[in-house]
């Protein structure tokens, strides 16, 4: 029998009061149905689509972009990598000279997942929501030229806080690239493998972008 590939969940758990986009309200998961009292249980969830590990659409920023529930499936799934970048931030700026030197030489990902180490950091405090990084226009049109279908990071968005121009969202999701904002666990993964990637956010009708579930599986 051939063993079942080990899958890695690369998705934050969604809780009440977790960190969150500085101007976006704080999310509550509150229970409503126990067990022992109803026989059943059941929660109310209130918050906004773009919380936790989530996906942006390009009609996050495009009004004439595809919402996140047009996304054909096949564009969900598809083989990665992960560049560990950590090491190669200029403040709050992943450059394009980086992504450039951790690309994996004769492979050709459709996702790339960038690592920062910012996940580890994940709390209520200003440096966490404030001052993570994230790519300029540069990096994010260089990206492009590589011909991927999807980019993740594991910081709060894939422009740093101070951009609030959104500069390389716009560049990707132009070009109909989707983006993982807030991934969990990539210090699980390794450069240079390639990955099975699949990112499934909730398919709401007309939305800009839902939380995700995302795994990677191993070769």
């Amino acid at each position: 029998m051939t063993p079942s590939p080990r899958v890695h969940d690369l998705t934050a758990l969604l809780e009440t009061h977790m960190p969150v986009w500085p101007t976006s309200p704080l999310p509550t998961f509150e229970p409503v149905g126990l067990v022992p009292r109803d026989g059943y249980a059941v929660e109310r969830v209130n918050c906004l689509t773009h919380t936790g590990t989530h996906m942006d659409a390009p009609y996050h920023f495009l009004e004439d972009g595809i919402p996140v529930d047009r996304i054909p499936p096949a564009k969900l799934v598809g083989p990665s990598v992960v560049l560990d970048v950590r090491s190669e931030l200029k403040g709050n700026i992943i450059p394009q000279a980086a992504l450039e030197r951790h690309w994996p030489k004769g492979l050709a990902p459709e996702i790339v997942l960038l690592r920062t180490g910012w996940s580890r950091e994940r709390a209520p405090t200003r440096r966490y929501l404030y001052e993570f990084p994230g790519i300029d226009p540069e990096g994010a049109q260089w990206l492009v030229g590589q011909g991927v279908k999807g980019v993740g990071i594991d910081t709060l968005g894939i422009d740093p806080f101070t951009n609030q121009k959104f500069e390389a969202h716009k560049v990707l999701l132009k070009k109909g690239i989707w983006i993982l904002e807030a991934l969990d666990h990539l210090d699980e993964l390794k450069e240079g493998v390639v990955y099975t990637l699949i990112a499934a956010p909730l398919k709401i009708a007309g939305a800009s972008g839902a939380m995700a579930r995302v795994f990677a599986l191993e070769p």
